[in-house]
């Protein structure tokens, strides 16, 4: 049985609280809401915090307000997210994604901010204290070397945020409260390219609200995830994507990619490429490929590689394909 390492606990009732409560700790508290990412890298050792600060009940942390965009707590639980009438009508790729995060019971417990900033994952550290002493340690922890690239001066841990890459594609930003005050950022800001430091937010920074802008005319949106099993396993390639349809032309279109990087991929040129232009399954393809040379998945993760690098130009073709309205042939596009 794995057990947690000691630590004290504190439950704050604001974010201000909470924030006062991390400088306290002088900088060696976390924040923990459901627990369900940090609970389990605690128990492997990939996390020893001495305090964690309890967020879970914070004021306004479960709030969910539709009146002028989306507005969401941090806190506001994935299942909540998922089965809200007004976010599945005018979200529907951020009810998907809330709704294929590991299972019914995490995403009960499980929040958006906590998904989010979910720890990058990699088969050489996802494991427990005991398997990597084994190996030598990686860089991530412990370690200085990256076994999956051991040639890289930086780590290779992949994003596996399911709700990261649908968010962005529908241009989200989120508050977040710091010992320095409160500050907005877009979403896409706060992730970086490093395994390790993936997050750009400033230590003892914790998110508050995110908020998603009104959905324009025609817009519509989706989440498609890869994974071995239909529940509880981490996606091997996420696909957010969103776009309008207006006068029969594709406007505004987004697409960004998770699992296939360090960080959440937008893929740059998709906009240009297919604003103003008629849906077509050849644009969709057209737009794939550029998806399929942006991927860069490396063999840290559940499958093989090549083969999720691969399928990548399938789920992307698709999901622009089911966003367009074309008719698809039976079996998919292939």
């Amino acid at each position: 049985m794995l057990r947690l390492p000691p630590f004290d606990f504190r439950n704050a009732r604001s974010a201000a609280e909470a924030v006062d409560l991390w400088g306290e700790s002088e900088g060696r508290a976390m924040f923990v809401a459901g627990g369900t990412d940090l609970i389990p890298n605690m128990k492997r050792r990939q996390f020893e915090p001495p305090v964690l600060v309890g967020i879970r009940r914070l004021e306004g942390g479960r709030d969910l307000q539709t009146d002028d965009g989306l507005e969401l707590g941090a806190g506001v639980t994935l299942r909540q997210l998922a089965a809200a009438p007004n976010v599945r009508e005018s979200y529907p790729g951020l009810a998907e994604a809330a709704g294929q995060v590991a299972n019914l019971q995490i995403q009960r417990v499980g929040t958006i901010g906590g998904n989010l900033c979910v720890d990058t994952r990699c088969n050489y550290y996802n494991q427990t204290y005991e398997w990597r002493r084994s190996v030598g340690f990686c860089m991530k922890k412990d370690g200085d070397i990256c076994l999956v690239a051991p040639g890289s001066s930086k780590c290779w841990a992949i994003s596996s945020s399911d709700s990261a890459p649908i968010l962005m594609a529908l241009g989200a930003t989120v508050d977040v409260l710091g010992t320095d005050g409160p500050r907005t950022i877009s979403l896409g800001d706060m992730y970086q390219d490093d395994g390790i430091e993936y997050l750009t937010l400033k230590p003892g920074e914790l998110m508050t609200a995110v908020r998603v802008p009104a959905p324009g005319n025609g817009q519509r949106s989706t989440y498609v995830k890869v994974r071995r099993r239909g529940s509880f396993d981490f996606p091997i390639l996420g696909v957010g994507a969103s776009l309008r349809i207006e006068d029969g032309r594709v406007r505004d279109a987004r697409l960004v990619l998770g699992a296939v990087h360090t960080h959440p991929l937008a893929v740059t040129g998709v906009s240009e490429l297919m604003e103003g232009e008629t849906p077509t399954l050849e644009l969709c393809e057209a737009a794939a490929e550029l998806a399929y040379k942006r991927a860069t998945p490396l063999d840290n993760a559940d499958l093989v590689y090549y083969w999720r690098k691969q399928v990548t130009r399938v789920h992307v073709r698709r999901a622009l394909a089911r966003l367009c309205g074309l008719e698809v042939a039976p079996g998919g596009v292939r």
